[in-house]
This record gives C-alpha cells, sequence and structure tokens, in this order.
C-alpha cells in the first residue's frame, strides 16, 4: 500500500488530499470524490457567486421575506444557531455586512457611523429559525456561512474516503485538518501549526493518528495604522477587529468544531483562553504580543 498525494485549489486556498491505497487509480478514484464533493459545496454556499444557494437566501433577506431550505442547509443554520449561543452572540453568520466597511487593501479604518449602521442589521437574534423556513423580518440582512462550509467539507471528505474503504489519510483544506486514520506504518501524522507573525515558520508541530485541527487567527489579511494592527476577523457586536489574540488552534474530533471553538477562542478577546480551557478541547493561543498558551504548546 503506497501513500498518494492530490494538490488543488478550492474555497480560495490550497488543499491537498494524502491517502494509502492499492494503486493510483483507486487512489484517484477516491480524490475525484472527495473533489466533486467539495466543488459541490463551494458552489452551493459561495457568498461569490450569484448562482449558489446562499445566494438566493440573501436575495431574500435583502428584500425582507422567507425561504424553505433543505436538510443540509437546515443542519449548517443549526450549527450555527448553537455557535451563536455557545459564544454569547460573538460567533454570528449574520455579521458577512461589515466587509462593506471594513477593507484590510485600504490605508485607513472605516467610520463608526458607518459600523454603527451596519450593526442595525446584524444579530441572528433579528431572524427567525424554525426548520426548515428561514425568516428574516428586517430586510437588508446577510447570512454567510464560510465560518462554518470549509470546515464541514473537511468532514465529508473524511467521512467519503471512509465509505470508500480508506482506514489511512489526512485531509487539508487551506489549513483546516482531518486524520482518517494514522500512517500504515502505525506512525501519527505530523502536523506544524502555523505561527501567527513568522512567514513559513511553525510555532510547533503535534503528532495526530484521528480527528481534526483548526486554525483561526489574523494571518494575511489584516492593516496596520498607526502602529495598531487590525486582523479580520470581526466582532459582530461592536464591528470591530478582535484585539487581543493574534491566533487560535484546536483539536477535536470534528474539524467543523475545532474550525468553530477556534474562532470563538479568537472573539473572547482577553478571555479566550480561559474559555478554551473550560472547554476542555486540546489548544493553543498567541496574543498580540506573542505570548503562546495552551494545552498544545510543545515547544
Amino acid at each position: 500500500m503506497r501513500r498518494f498525494r492530490f494538490p488543488f485549489k478550492a474555497m480560495g486556498t490550497p488543499c491537498e488530499i494524502q491517502l494509502y491505497a492499492e494503486s493510483a487509480s483507486a487512489a484517484r478514484r477516491v480524490s475525484n470524490l472527495v473533489q466533486a464533493d467539495i466543488e459541490r459545496l463551494e458552489a452551493r454556499y459561495s457568498r461569490y457567486r450569484e448562482s449558489s444557494f446562499l445566494s438566493e437566501i440573501n436575495r431574500v433577506a435583502a428584500t425582507g421575506g422567507e425561504i424553505a431550505v433543505d436538510a443540509e442547509t437546515a443542519s449548517l443554520l443549526d450549527y450555527a444557531q448553537t455557535c451563536f449561543i455557545e459564544s454569547e452572540g460573538l460567533f454570528d453568520i449574520t455579521s458577512g455586512l461589515l466587509r462593506q466597511v471594513w477593507n484590510f487593501r485600504a490605508d485607513s479604518l472605516p467610520a463608526e457611523a458607518s459600523i454603527e449602521a451596519l450593526l442595525a442589521r446584524i444579530g441572528w437574534q433579528r431572524l427567525q429559525w424554525e426548520s426548515p423556513v428561514l425568516k428574516f423580518p428586517l430586510a437588508g440582512m446577510e447570512i454567510d456561512l464560510g465560518g462554518v462550509v470549509k470546515e464541514y467539507a473537511v468532514d465529508r471528505a473524511a467521512t467519503l474516503c471512509q465509505e470508500q474503504g480508506v482506514r489511512h489519510g489526512m485531509i487539508n483544506l487551506g489549513g483546516d485538518i482531518r486524520i482518517i486514520g494514522p500512517h500504515v506504518d502505525g506512525s501519527p501524522w505530523q502536523v506544524a501549526i502555523r505561527h501567527p507573525r513568522q512567514a513559513d515558520a511553525a510555532l510547533t508541530t503535534i503528532a495526530l493518528s484521528s480527528g481534526a485541527l483548526a486554525s483561526s487567527g489574523d494571518y494575511e489579511r489584516c492593516l496596520t495604522i498607526d502602529g495598531q494592527r487590525y486582523g479580520h476577523v470581526l466582532n459582530a457586536k461592536t464591528g470591530w477587529p478582535v484585539t487581543h489574540m493574534a491566533a487560535v488552534s484546536v483539536v477535536a474530533d470534528f474539524c467543523v468544531v475545532a474550525g468553530s471553538a477556534s474562532t470563538i477562542g479568537m472573539l473572547k478577546d482577553a478571555s479566550g483562553s480561559d474559555w478554551l480551557q473550560a472547554l476542555g478541547l486540546p489548544y493553543l493561543c498567541v496574543d498580540i504580543r506573542g505570548h503562546a498558551s495552551g494545552t498544545l504548546l510543545t515547544g
């Protein structure tokens, strides 16, 4: 049995499938199946595609209507609602409107008045969700499932591999990782956690034979004004970027759980580390001063 690697690009990021199979043709067949499903999810939930179902939902949201959704979308909305509750309103899929005023390629900050105007149309509590019907009593809202779908795609990919008989492999969608099983010799995969401030440098490396790893941070999209760094992780309540954490990584059984936990850890700012500690999942936090803490820290 040999290891095969299939790099590709999806959801705006470099991706890779690694798996062990008896032949190249068998490995390629599984990889094609997985990539097709990832492409399906991107086509269905991309906010950049007018033809996506997400865009259809947001056209309804813009006018203040209602729409019935399918079972898969309903499960994603259920999970987003759970994250909203568990994060006390910080993890909010209606906060994508803030992209209208935050331009991380610019050299200036948005006006407070423009942020406040958008906040009046942000808040999961402002819409009504009773599966399968999603209602928007307030016109001009928007939802963005980007904080859930990529991690969900990772978990789907792992499940599809397992259904095809793969017992040893790794899915990596832009740093969101799910381990299907150890290498064929029983050794774990060595997974690096990227340093938030040093390009191409690892903060630490962890050994995983199962489970998932996801990270959230201000790695790329950010702007610096008067020495202050403003990252792209935005607080849905204030409309401003988080100010304490530079990056958070979490290990969990499922990538969707690791991803939402790492994002909430970022959004919790100074209390993020305590929240993650109480959550009980292995984690690693790095604050803006470069101080690292957490149960994943080995170096």
